[in-house]
């Protein structure tokens, strides 16, 4: 596993996606390297983290530390090529690897997917829209989606420095390394290609940990004064600050907000003054799960283009309904469940409020939805079966293009990661 980052030394869904992935495959036998940039998360946020996350003993981490502190991923971000990183170059140029699972590259460098031994079968995922985009969001001068792009002017108003190996030949020419691109979404992977990647690319979405929703399911758990939840960053692009007028607007409905971000300080001084809206700040796991299962939904309002959804699914993991905006990835997972109400504009977002606040059958029936849609499609055993069944067929595949396997019928058991 290559990424930028990795829990703990990571922000948000991608790290944990490669967290949950490594442990998965590691509780099934196979053995995993993860190599991440100690050096960027630090430049990002300013320290080493505080917390740890337990790894299954299958599990070797390979922290990437130069010593040049943010000259490391400076100089990635700049050129493209994983400068001051030769312990990831050695490990994967030495080590016979099997699969080589590459995911967030933004301060890696596109170059490490050409390392490796030819044999081993390479895969992407489109965590973010980093591929097509040096801001990784689409997000457009910092104030709307982006449907026409200005990368140069964008990135200077983002305070970014510019990227000018994007203007060569070398993304081209890297992800021809890749034996197959794994977009988590539909929209993820239709973007990639409305946009000009001429990739192997299928759609594999995310997954959770089985999580029961109730001890008993038969009796759910209510909250004694019903809310309405949020979960994940505070930032201006999750759209929280479009929920705050709703609610005051409407006292008799309450929303809870958990997590916390750079947006945080902003959105609590617009809630000042009004009661039925609390910030939670950051919350543990076991909190979480509490929140989740009382809450009469949870609400995702996002305002750029989502890659998947994962609050969605881990709402529905507990049999909880959601309410979400119509962009980008977000309405398809709703869609494909049937497990909640997808919304366009501020009025349809308070019907569905008022909705779901009147309606507690509604809200158990569209929480059923969801989480049968979730153990059908988005559980850790239906995910590697998908996962590893893909791995099959591709070294199959580069076996057949070699000279001494054309024709061959050999039977493969599931490889080392």
């Amino acid at each position: 596993m290559v990424s930028t980052f990795y829990p703990p030394f990571s922000f948000g869904g991608d790290g944990m996606h490669v967290y949950r992935l490594s442990n998965a495959l590691a509780r099934r036998g196979h053995a995993i390297d993860v190599f991440y940039c100690e050096d960027s998360y630090k430049m990002l946020n300013g320290k080493r983290p505080v917390s740890e996350l337990p790894n299954h003993p299958n599990i070797s981490l390979r922290g990437l530390r130069s010593g040049m502190g943010f000259l490391s991923p400076l100089l990635t971000q700049q050129t493209g090529r994983p400068l001051l990183k030769g312990k990831l170059r050695k490990a994967l140029d030495r080590n016979a690897y099997d699969v080589i699972h590459y995911h967030n590259m933004s301060l890696i460098g596109i170059t490490a997917l050409s390392l490796g031994p030819r044999e081993a079968v390479k895969l992407y995922t489109t965590h973010e829209h980093w591929l097509v985009c040096p801001m990784h969001v689409l997000w457009k001068f910092n104030r709307e989606v982006c449907e026409e792009t200005e990368c140069l002017r964008c990135q200077l108003a983002g305070r970014r420095p510019p990227q000018l190996w994007r203007q060569t030949g070398l993304m081209r020419k890297m992800t021809e390394h890749v034996d197959r691109f794994l977009s988590p979404s539909r929209f993820t992977l239709r973007k990639h290609l409305e946009m000009g990647m001429e990739i192997p690319i299928e759609q594999m979405p995310y997954f959770l940990p089985e999580s029961p929703a109730f001890p008993n399911p038969d009796e759910p758990a209510r909250a004694t004064s019903p809310y309405f939840l949020f979960v994940g960053r505070l930032e201006y692009i999750k759209g929280v600050q479009n929920l705050i007028p709703v609610f005051k607007d409407h006292p008799e409905h309450r929303l809870v907000i958990a997590g916390g971000g750079g947006y945080e300080e902003t959105l609590r001084e617009q809630a000042a003054g009004i009661p039925n809206i609390e910030f939670l700040g950051p919350v543990d796991q076991e909190r979480l799960k509490e929140l989740y299962t009382a809450a009469t939904a949870v609400i995702v309002p996002s305002i750029c283009y989502e890659t998947f959804g994962i609050i969605i699914i881990e709402a529905f993991s507990f049999r909880t309904p959601v309410i979400t905006n119509k962009l980008g990835a977000l309405p398809e997972v709703v869609e494909d469940s049937g497990g909640g109400i997808i919304y366009e504009n501020e009025d349809e977002l308070i019907a569905a409020i008022q909705r779901l606040a009147a309606d507690p059958e509604l809200r158990d029936q569209l929480g059923e939805k969801g989480y049968d849609a979730y153990s059908r499609l988005w559980n850790e055993e239906a995910h590697l079966e998908k996962y590893l069944g893909l791995i099959d067929r591709l070294r199959i595949q580069k076996k057949e293009k070699t000279p001494e396997g054309q024709g061959a019928t050999t039977k493969h058991t599931h490889p080392f990661v």
